[in-house]
């Protein structure tokens, strides 16, 4: 085997949230094929304890602490050298010197970056060969906070959207290959990054269709008597936290008004203080980390995903679809996902589509809800397979 150094802002364990599900099947991917040298941060003093399982899958690694109260004061230091927020964020210089120990000691001459700001560990070696998994655009994530903000944080994100872009642009133009998490993002990027269009691509993510399965679903967590709308997802991430907010303010008051046994159940780890108060509303319920999220979603009548924001993939939809759900989605949350509107999922453009659709599936007497959760088990069967996904990174690293 030969050495690849991987660079991954983020421990990839446990898989609980987008980017670590994505990160960790790469690095289980990699790990059969390459000798891996992974340098990651820990930010969540909680995931110390998957520490050896990640070792076990590596040649050697690096994990560096983060604390994200400090790193967020350290990043603003970027705003005095006109350099992205992000890139500050995660600058680290013991990680530094051991990448460039590390592909010292090894001739290590390929590199796999996961994220843009892991990029900079990466730069020096022009010699290598260089891919970057970019999953989403980031920077265009923070225009789409910029324009949801007011002042003047909006000045703030707006600033870090321009020179993360920047940024993004030059790793595009400088590294062998592009990689997004999906073809519209990779689309997006090739309009934001013209000069790099023939570099840029994408793969999928995939479900493990075993573990998210209808069949793997534990007891229900709901009362008896009670029918549950679920949304899953960290809860200290602002669109999903976006998310849930103009679903309790639009939507959920309207539905619970024809179902008084309806509840929302909102199940995911870190909730902050805005998600733990719609905890205090009739019919909410906020769970904080739950021990395995597939039984809240495998006895749910119906999941939803009201993503007013979002970039690349939601692994949430694709879980819920893996468990034969129904899930209610708004064209945010549908992009980037190859599903068919009526058939494997429902689409809502607005506050009165979501309460249309959700009153039409839970009052569905003909077997449609069953039906639709089949097939969206069913395409992703077909469509997100992990093994097949990741058959590009090879390509690209040769």
């Amino acid at each position: 085997m030969e050495d690849l150094l991987l660079l991954i802002h983020r421990i990839p364990y446990p898989p609980n949230k987008g980017d670590k599900i994505r990160s960790y099947h790469l690095l289980k991917h990699l790990a059969k094929h390459y000798r891996v040298h992974l340098a990651t941060f820990v930010d969540d003093p909680d995931d110390w304890q998957y520490v050896p399982h990640v070792e076990a899958l590596c040649a050697s690694s690096h994990f560096a602490r983060m604390q994200p109260l400090l790193a967020r004061a350290k990043s603003l230091f970027a705003l005095l050298k006109n350099r992205s927020l992000s890139l500050e964020y995660y600058r680290d210089a013991a990680m530094a010197r051991w990448v460039r120990e590390t592909v010292a000691a090894h001739g290590i001459e390929r590199v796999l970056v996961f994220s843009s700001a892991m990029a900079q560990y990466a730069d020096p070696f022009r010699g290598a060969r260089r891919v970057v998994d970019f999953c989403d655009v980031d920077s265009d994530k923070w225009r789409q906070y910029a324009d949801k903000k007011s002042f003047p944080m909006n000045l703030l994100y707006r600033y870090e959207a321009t020179r993360l872009l920047d940024y993004e642009r030059q790793v595009a133009r400088d590294y062998d290959a592009s990689l997004f998490v999906s073809a519209p993002e990779a689309d997006l990027f090739r309009q934001l990054a013209p000069e790099s269009t023939a570099k840029i691509g994408h793969f999928n993510n995939g479900v493990d269709t075993d573990y998210f399965s209808p069949d793997q679903a534990d007891a229900s967590p709901y009362a008896a008597g009670e029918r549950a709308l679920v949304f899953t997802g960290a809860m200290d991430y602002w669109p999903n936290v976006d998310a849930v907010q103009w679903f309790c303010d639009s939507v959920f008051p309207a539905l619970r008004e024809r179902c008084p046994d309806l509840r929302f159940y909102i199940v995911g780890s870190r909730p902050n203080p805005a998600v733990q108060a719609l905890g205090q509303r009739a019919g909410v319920t906020v769970t904080g980390t739950v021990p395995d999220v597939r039984p809240y979603i495998a006895h749910a009548a119906v999941a939803v995903a009201p993503l007013r924001i979002a970039r690349g993939i939601q692994n949430k939809v694709l879980e819920a679809m893996a468990m034969a759900r129904a899930v209610v989605v708004s064209p945010q949350a549908l992009e980037g996902i190859d599903a068919e509107p009526g058939t494997e999922l429902v689409l809502a453009e607005d506050a009165r589509a979501f309460i249309d659709a959700v009153n039409a599936l839970l009052a569905s007497q003909d077997g449609a809800r069953e039906a639709i959760g089949q097939a969206a088990r069913a395409k992703v069967q077909r469509r997100y397979s992990w093994s097949s996904n990741l058959a590009c990174i090879g390509e690209n690293l040769e």
